[in-house]
């Protein structure tokens, strides 16, 4: 069983190495690299976990469509040895283990590599962690290097499972197609929960908002960010997988794409839509509190104001002269208090007619 990953925070790369330089700088992991085959074609289909990187050579040989899946980063030595059995740029290895690249899409004669962003939503903390995947597409391979153990390809290997759909029948080209939009379908599965949050959030600012109430607001917006710097990019990546003139990307895959870039135009105007909401929800937080401030200092204004007529008269009969009018009656005392009480609740019944109570 792989060991537990521990988090030490991200390392950046070192200044002034030369290009092609493998360095990994996303989180220190201490599991192993895991190394995911599934090799088929309209008949057949085999899956099995490698050893090596060498394993995976004899399927190229093969007519049939090969991925070949990477879980984990930080063994170098492994990208390396991939790079130099498919025949891939040192800079393409570089930008894969460099986990904080834009988005992007390049085309290298013999292979096309693919950068994009998914993101995964931890439920306990409702926060929003951002994985790189790297995707290079082949003659007849697909290779995609994931960081993290979570798994956004699942059905697309129970679709390879099951000859569900096409995709047993088609090209690389198309598997590629699959692996991109999967994740692009995840960007809603995320959107629906921070969706979620924000009509939970929204209740909590109206009704009674808390400290609290103000950090999830600041979490939200900057879970938005993460996810607008990753889904931008993506629309651009969509949009030149599509007009790409590689003979890697048929023709027949372009319907495909055109409705995986029309998807991310979607998760753009549903996030733009969150981010004004976050944004007025944000105004409203602060007006509530503002609201609530202004009806304390109006309940503390009122009840001030109905004693300083009450102390004026304690005031007055609390003068210490010998002669002072009703001094020396017995009922003087009673008839001040009185007094008191008759200007208070000639001032509430006031009060309550302006309807300032």
């Amino acid at each position: 069983m792989a060991a537990k990953r521990r988090v030490r925070g991200r390392r950046a790369k070192e200044p002034g190495l030369p290009p092609g330089t493998l360095v990994y700088t996303g989180e220190r992991q201490t599991e192993r690299v895991r190394l995911q085959l599934m090799d088929y074609g309209p008949d057949r289909l085999e899956e099995r976990d490698l050893e090596s990187v060498q394993e995976s050579l004899p399927f190229k040989e093969l007519p049939t469509v090969t991925w070949l899946n990477l879980v984990g980063l930080h063994e170098t030595a492994v990208i390396e040895e991939i790079g130099a059995a498919f025949g891939l740029h040192p800079l393409v290895l570089e930008d894969i283990l460099n986990t904080r690249q834009r988005p992007k899409f390049e085309d290298h004669g013999d292979y096309v590599f693919l950068v994009v962003r998914t993101m995964h939503y931890l439920e306990e903390k409702r926060d929003i962690r951002t994985e790189q995947i790297a995707l290079v597409l082949g003659r007849n391979f697909v290779i995609s290097f994931q960081e993290f153990e979570a798994d956004p390809f699942g059905a697309i290997r129970d679709r390879l499972r099951t000859s569900a759909g096409r995709i047993r029948g088609a090209g690389p080209d198309y598997l590629a197609y699959a692996l991109v939009d999967a994740i692009v379908d995840h960007y809603f599965v995320i959107l629906e929960r921070i969706g979620d949050h924000i009509e939970e959030l929204g209740d909590e600012t109206i009704g009674d908002p808390t400290p609290d109430t103000l950090r999830n607001i600041q979490t939200l917006r900057k879970d938005l960010g993460h996810l607008r710097r990753s889904v931008w990019p993506l629309r651009e990546v969509a949009s030149a997988m599509e007009r790409s003139e590689s003979a890697l990307v048929k023709e027949s895959t372009g319907p495909y794409l055109r409705d995986v870039y029309d998807h991310t135009i979607q998760v753009i105007e549903t996030l733009e839509s969150y981010r004004d909401m976050i944004s007025g929800m944000f105004d409203t937080y602060l007006s509530s509190v503002s609201n609530r401030m202004n009806e304390v200092m109006k309940v503390l204004t009122i009840i001030a104001t109905i004693f300083i007529p009450i102390t004026f008269v304690a005031g007055v009969y609390g003068m210490n002269f010998q002669h002072m009018p009703e001094l020396a009656y017995p009922w003087a005392y009673p008839a001040a208090l009185g007094v008191m009480l008759i200007i208070a609740l000639a001032m509430i019944a006031y009060f309550r007619r302006k309807r300032w109570l």
